[in-house]
């Protein structure tokens, strides 16, 4: 069975000050989705799910995914506030911003039955991640586990922005290559060949810039559906009054190990990420995209 690549699509760009879900990064006026897609299709995936907001679907379609239609096959979902909340939920009445990962995906249900991967529309991930992601999905899980999922994990300096602070799940794993955690870090900024993490209190700590980091490269099994339908709900129990509070992806899967009800098998790659995070992320987004056609990696035309 092909996997599904699944796209979360839905992010506001609050940082970055527009909708960089659609924005060129190459010479014929691709988006990063595109390039994601190109290598998906590549590596063997058979379906590609959207998750966006309805709002902005029109956009969406015509500027990304009906250049799809005879490539492979599609379909979209859409993240809304009030989607899968409990009947008695009351929104938060200020509440503006998506409820997080962990929810766009859970909103993907009814399109995936599969094996699937989940990535960031506004990140580039390179082919060999994809493909490494592609091949673990296809072979038989891990025995001995009700579940068996995977990451795609980067070195942290392959992933900073040169233009302000970034989020990255910094990971531990054991001599199995297996995921034993992996902490969100909301403010990290590029210091030479290093990083430095600011926490809440406004302290400083300093990190090596070889640490292995989620890039929300996950391959997950259906199974997953319903650990974050229980754990969405008692995400709302403890912060849903909450205007900003985000559901991670990360939490759930280190509540899932913590359990042992799931492995994570974390798949290394030495690909440079890049991604829009702010504004001036573009330019180095396009430079980069050039440099990956001058070499070859990509034609100038993908579809």
């Amino acid at each position: 069975m092909k996997p599904t690549l699944l796209v979360l699509a839905a992010g506001m760009g609050s940082r970055y000050g527009g909708l960089k879900q659609v924005d060129s990064v190459g010479p014929g006026g691709q988006t990063i989705i595109d390039y994601s897609v190109y290598d998906a299709i590549r590596a063997g995936f058979g379906k590609v799910v959207f998750v966006i907001r309805e709002e902005f679907a029109d956009q969406f379609r015509q500027k990304v995914s009906d250049k799809y239609q005879d490539k492979i096959e599609t379909a979209e979902v859409f993240q809304a506030l009030d989607s899968f909340l409990p009947s008695e939920f009351e929104l938060p009445p200020n509440r503006v911003k998506p409820w997080g990962t962990g929810h766009a995906i859970l909103v993907a249900e009814s399109a995936i039955n599969e094996p699937f991967l989940m990535i960031n529309a506004d990140d580039f991930y390179g082919q060999k991640s994809f493909a490494a992601m592609s091949e673990f999905l296809q072979k038989d899980p891990q025995p001995g586990f009700a579940e068996s999922y995977g990451m795609v994990g980067f070195i942290l300096r392959n992933t900073l922005s040169e233009h302000g602070t970034v989020s990255r799940g910094v990971c531990e794993l054991d001599d199995r290559s297996n995921l034993t955690s992996v902490v969100e870090f909301t403010k990290i900024a590029k210091r030479g060949e290093q990083a430095v993490h600011t926490d809440d209190l406004g302290e400083e700590y300093l990190l090596k810039g070889n640490e292995i980091v989620s890039m929300n490269m996950w391959g997950f099994q259906p199974s997953i559906f319903g650990h974050l339908k229980h754990q969405f709900h008692q995400f709302l129990n403890d912060h849903g009054f909450e205007e900003k509070s985000e559901f991670y992806i990360p939490s759930v899967v280190n509540s899932l190990i913590n359990e042992k009800e799931a492995t994570v098998k974390v798949l290394p790659t030495a690909e440079q990420w890049f991604g829009l995070t702010y504004k001036k992320d573009l330019l180095f987004a396009q430079e980069q995209i050039g440099k990956l056609i001058k070499e070859g990696r990509y034609p100038e035309n993908l579809f």
